[in-house]
């Protein structure tokens, strides 16, 4: 397995989705592309329909004599026609004869990769639905809980925690939306033969390919040609803006639970140690799993598209690299959207110091609220110069915003001291953060509903 893995990766539920990107399975997903090839074949009277009923009855993991497999590979130096020689050694004489018929092994490998990756791809979207429905939980509970908006790395102007996560929301629900959209063009199943010309099979080499592709839930190529490995790059980057958004929340939640300011924490189980020397340590195992490994996902794209772009009508070096970083970046997903879910579910808010946080700067967040009020009576340019020189000479020298404003006497001509209190409260600019927030949960926990039924 070529993820990042640490100890917290031994305690997550892994969905059975390491199984899926096991050997087994690979070979499982190869007779499964056999098997609807020759019922495929049958049916378009190719080949007798009593040979495809034995080819689909061997190509069963337990009928494949691995062992025989493994001794004929040392000596053809192929790393199909093996698998293809127990194959048609679990059949009898007479059905041996159409396995395989037709096609190519690239045809199989990939339409069996595929397969796969369309497996596991179900697998990411169910984590999805979890991840939205933990998401849309999170952000009703936390849709009024005051926190600092923060912009190049400094307060901004106030915000709430649910806004800040119905933000997320919104992405994983493109996300969502990208990844389904894309099904059509990336689960294809290719049959075409040596070149994708059908030359084998020229008279009912479609039928069989959009049937292969019925049969395994897929969709057939337009052009079933081993040169197109375009649909495979489109996963891959899918994949790379999804781990983008994770990295992002993993991000901030490894940033903002630093003790300075202290505004979330991953949940914590009782037991866990963070250090063999620093017994007071609790680290952010999550986070920086998601961090880790999204950050060797974004490599993976480039990698493919210096490998697309070989000439011809087929190429084993792209197709080593492509059987390598598909089944990379399927892992490393998995890492990342496994560790997702759960700190989603477990995160921990501490809203007295997010409040605490808002109020770090004694009102100076809510500048833009004074000069917002104050534009109504003087206009925006001289509001802005009025409020920008006490804010600045306030922050420049320590001093108490508060006690500025009362004591100008322009401000004074407009508020007393009770309306300035109520306009540098941090809780009274927060905009639609909650209604957003509220409307973004909903949506969420309607997505994830979908999900859940799909």
């Amino acid at each position: 397995m070529r993820a990042f893995y640490d100890s917290k990766s031994k305690s997550i539920n892994d969905r059975g989705i390491h199984h899926l990107l096991t050997d087994q399975t690979k070979y499982e997903s190869w007779l499964k592309v056999e098997a609807a090839l020759a019922k495929a074949q049958a049916e378009a009277k190719l080949i007798p329909e009593a040979a495809a009923e034995e080819i689909e009855e061997a190509a069963k993991l337990e009928n494949i004599d691995f062992d025989e497999m493994e001794r004929i590979s040392k000596t053809v130096s192929h790393g199909f026609v093996p698998f293809l020689k127990v194959l048609v050694k679990a059949c009898s004489q007479e059905a041996g004869k159409y396995v395989h018929y037709g096609i190519t092994t690239q045809n199989v490998q990939q339409s069996g990769q595929l397969y796969v990756v369309k497996l596991v791809h179900e697998k990411f979207m169910k984590l999805l639905g979890e991840i939205l429905q933990n998401l849309g939980e999170l952000t009703e509970k936390e849709k009024d809980t005051v926190m600092p908006g923060r912009t190049h790395g400094r307060h901004a102007i106030p915000i709430t925690y649910g806004y800040k996560s119905s933000v997320w929301i919104s992405e994983m629900l493109a996300h969502v939306e990208r990844m389904k959209e894309a099904e059509k063009r990336v689960f294809q199943i290719m049959t075409g033969g040596a070149v994708g010309t059908y030359a084998s099979m020229p008279e009912v080499g479609p039928e069989v390919q959009k049937r292969v592709a019925e049969l395994l839930g897929m969709y057939p190529m337009d052009v079933p040609s081993r040169n197109n490995q375009i649909m495979k790059l489109e996963y891959i980057m899918n994949l790379q803006l999804l781990a983008s958004s994770c990295h992002k929340m993993a991000e901030e939640v490894y940033q903002t639970s630093l003790e300075e300011i202290a505004e979330v924490s991953e949940g914590f189980k009782e037991g866990t140690v963070g250090s063999s020397t620093m017994p007071h340590k609790v680290n952010p195992k999550l986070a920086k799993g998601i961090i880790a490994n999204a950050q060797k996902l974004y490599s993976l794209g480039s990698v493919g598209l210096y490998s697309s772009v070989r000439p011809y009508e087929g190429d084993s070096s792209r197709d080593m690299v492509f059987n390598g970083i598909i089944e990379e970046a399927l892992q490393l997903m998995t890492e990342i959207l496994l560790r997702m879910e759960e700190l989603t579910r477990t995160i921990v808010i501490h809203r007295e110091q997010m409040k605490e946080n808002a109020w770090i700067n004694e009102g100076l967040d809510n500048s833009e609220y004074l000069m917002m009020e104050i534009a109504k009576k003087l206009g925006k340019d001289e509001a802005h110069s009025l409020i920008y020189d006490i804010a600045i000479r306030t922050a420049a020298y320590g001093e108490d915003f508060f006690e500025n404003l009362t004591q100008d006497e322009r401000i004074k001509e407009f508020f007393n001291e009770e309306e300035i209190k109520t306009l540098i409260d941090p809780e009274n600019y927060i905009g639609l953060a909650p209604l957003i927030a509220s409307r973004m949960a909903k949506k969420a926990c309607e997505v994830a509903k979908e999900l859940e039924k799909e």
